[in-house]
């Protein structure tokens, strides 16, 4: 009996993300807060996308020191 060719089986659905996976975490903000986060995002030097921009100013707010 002779052996079977192996088949790379390709696997189903989107492929893995380089960076790894991270869950989603949608926000709803009102037109003042995104219209905010647009302005200081396009005041950055890399002019961040908005969602790029709201992860950095999460970090920044994380890193503030409170009272």
């Amino acid at each position: 009996m002779k052996k079977s060719i192996s088949v790379n089986k390709k696997s189903v659905g989107r492929p893995k993300k380089k960076g790894g996976v991270h869950p989603v975490s949608a926000v709803r903000l009102p037109p003042t807060i995104s219209g905010a986060v647009d302005d200081w995002a396009t005041k950055q030097e890399d002019k961040p996308s908005r969602s790029e921009a709201i992860r950095r100013l999460v970090e920044i707010g994380l890193k503030a020191k409170t009272k």
